[in-house]
């Protein structure tokens, strides 16, 4: 949130204030935009109405993608070119630096929120713009002056949760794709969300944009907002908790939490839960999430 908050305050310093998103956005982010706190000025846009409803002061073209919390993926490079000399802003969270890297497509402006892969273990808040130099060099004041400067423990942890980056990335997306295989078959899984699979890539930009699908995947629950939330509370293993990207697997019922003041039209289901998964064993993984169901 403060990564992105000091792009929008150094872009509406220039006196751009128009900012083209598009949605699925994280919930803050969502929030953010479309509350106008920051005197912005928001046109929603599909990913490939960009160019449309670009004006002479818009600031920033905003995406996610992978997309918070039901994983919609986005041609970068499609979206790059409607932005002309606008710049990009993406939200890198999901897929971290590991199997993603938007500057190679035509982002400007790449934000993760380092609290959670980059940091990996649930300790530590924090927020990185990776830019051009001319960028940073905007962001540096407005970061001084915001107070939004890390202090030395939270980069320490960041320090140490970058060195296990890329093994943990990789065993919790091998761990995602074996519970989303399962979850397949399960009768009271409606749907699975997951960029490994193909209904959820149309595009076939895993392989091309992104080297691998990742490890947070959403599911729709047969039954509605009880039985979500049901599921939800269920769980032992599992903790029911917000965030992502740590050691230990979360599960959240985004349209009463996360994503509780996103707009009604773009609010996910009420039946969608999203899973984080972590390094524990697939196997004691999956036997939660069956029980859970099954309650």
């Amino acid at each position: 949130m403060a990564a992105i908050t000091a792009c929008l305050l150094a872009a509406a310093a220039e006196g751009r204030r128009h900012v083209v998103a598009v949605r699925p956005l994280y919930g803050g982010s969502d929030h953010l935009l479309a509350s106008g706190l920051l005197g912005t000025d928001v046109t929603w846009a599909a990913a490939d109405a960009v160019a449309a409803a670009r004006r002479p002061d818009t600031g920033l073209v905003i995406v996610e993608t992978p997309a918070n919390p039901t994983l919609e993926l986005l041609d970068l490079a499609r979206v790059a070119e409607q932005c002309g000399d606008v710049p990009l802003l993406v939200d890198n969270t999901f897929a971290t630096p590991i199997l993603q890297k938007p500057a190679e497509y035509g982002a400007t402006l790449v934000v993760h929120s380092a609290t959670k892969y980059l940091g990996g273990h649930g300790d530590v808040l924090g927020g990185v713009v990776a830019t051009t130099d001319a960028w940073a060099e905007r962001l540096r004041p407005i970061r001084a002056i915001t107070g939004s400067v890390l202090h030395p423990l939270s980069s320490y942890l960041l320090h140490r949760g970058l060195q296990t980056l890329p093994l943990r990335v990789r065993h919790q997306s091998q761990n995602a794709q074996k519970l989303v295989d399962r979850l397949l078959a399960n009768p009271v899984v409606e749907r699975v969300y997951y960029p490994g699979l193909p209904d959820c890539d149309p595009r076939h930009l895993v392989g091309r944009q992104m080297s691998g699908p990742g490890a947070v995947f959403a599911m729709a629950i047969r039954g509605g907002y009880e039985a979500a939330a049901r599921t939800a509370d269920s769980v032992r293993l599992i903790t029911h908790a917000v965030s992502l990207g740590g050691v230990d697997t979360l599960i959240q019922h985004p349209a009463s939490l996360t994503h509780r003041p996103v707009a009604a039209d773009a609010k996910p289901h009420a039946s969608v839960l999203r899973v984080s998964v972590g390094l524990e064993d697939p196997e004691d993984l999956y036997a939660d999430l069956e029980r859970a169901l099954r309650s």
